[in-house]
């Protein structure tokens, strides 16, 4: 019996997901916590924290409140969780009932913080460049004594550049991270995935990875977590002069067989990559043609001599950073992309 469904299948392997938590744990010598902001890079929070729990995550970092909450009732009480965004006037409530640690990143956060919540938990960012998150140098100095005299549970920066590792601007980071901090009692942190990867002098106390776990750049030794199989709906013969898709975009110049498959922008594969993407079936190439709509694309499968039931977009041949290229665009952004009308099979 035919089971091809007409939605596109995720399968994420959360046993790879775990393994590229252990590798990159092994690589430092000090606590490694587990980034699940974005539904766990659009994978599903939930089910990725538990898994990275069980691999021996204690500490986990999400981008908003909300995001806390949610991963709180997944997690349960035990493992900390720590809010990128600090504590904005409406979160007080949320951060107390569940039991967030708001990385505090102003003067006015860092108040809002000790009024509202007298005795709670909480961490400090600090700007060391990047111009992002996080107390510049002045404001650091105001609340320094007073922030280090509520006993933070962690200080923390963001390091600009990690995924080149030959920029000027990481050392130069480093060597502010160390400026505004060296002689402090609680924990620090400055290293995500790419920081892991610049060796032992960006590791600190804790280390922060996200994408890595998840198969991204820079982490080129992490297993792959995710492939993409894509349905195809209908396949035609298109002849010679024949166009394919909205605004005739493409026009066959020989005999071919195109297939039209169940997914567009509206699942995250951006219309931009359209003249450069490419899927596969088993180890063949076949390309895009036309432009990528909101549900369907066309794909030249004339190669193949016969009509596939599916295409993989991303996959044992074809990265999510190889995708992330043919709209010029990063991993992070497919990732965090994916379509909630994806049917997701999880792996052990």
């Amino acid at each position: 019996m035919n089971t091809i469904m007409s939605t596109a299948t995720l399968n994420i392997n959360l046993a790879a997901l775990a393994d590229n938590w252990r590798d990159l744990d092994s690589r430092t010598g000090c606590e490694t916590a587990a980034v699940v902001k974005a539904d766990g890079y659009g994978l599903g929070a939930g089910v990725v924290a538990r898994a990275l729990a069980g691999a021996g995550a204690r500490s986990f970092f999400v981008a908003v409140a909300e995001e806390g909450v949610i991963l709180r009732k997944a997690l349960g009480e035990g493992p900390a969780i720590s809010v990128f965004s600090g504590h904005m006037a409406g979160d007080t409530e949320m951060i107390r009932d569940a039991g967030l640690t708001p990385m505090l990143n102003s003067v006015d956060q860092m108040l809002r913080h000790v009024e509202g919540l007298p005795g709670h938990p909480f961490g400090l960012q600090l700007d060391t460049g990047m111009n992002r998150l996080g107390m510049e140098a002045a404001e650091w100095d105001a609340v320094r004594e007073l922030a280090l005299g509520q006993n933070p549970r962690l200080v923390m920066s963001h390091l600009a550049c990690a995924d080149t590792p030959e920029h000027e601007m990481n050392a130069r980071q480093l060597a502010r991270f160390h400026e505004m901090t060296d002689g402090i009692d609680a924990p620090r942190s400055l290293a995500a995935t790419g920081g892991i990867l610049l060796g032992p002098e960006y590791h600190f106390d804790l280390t922060r990875p996200g994408v890595g776990l998840y198969g991204g750049l820079p982490f080129v030794d992490a297993r792959p977590v995710v492939t993409l199989d894509v349905p195809v709906i209908q396949v035609r013969d298109v002849a010679p002069g024949e166009t394919v898709g909205y605004a005739n975009a493409w026009t066959a110049d020989t005999p071919s067989r195109i297939a039209t498959i169940s997914a567009g922008y509206a699942d995250g594969i951006i219309r931009a990559m359209g003249p450069n993407a490419a899927l596969h079936a088993g180890s063949t190439g076949v390309p895009v043609v036309g432009r990528i709509s909101m549900d369907l694309i066309g794909v030249d499968v004339t190669a193949l001599g016969s009509d596939p039931e599916t295409l993989q977009l991303i996959g044992a041949h074809q990265s999510v950073d190889t995708v992330a290229g043919f709209a010029g665009t990063i991993g992070y952004e497919i990732l965090t992309s994916l379509g909630a009308r994806y049917r997701r099979v999880y792996a052990q």
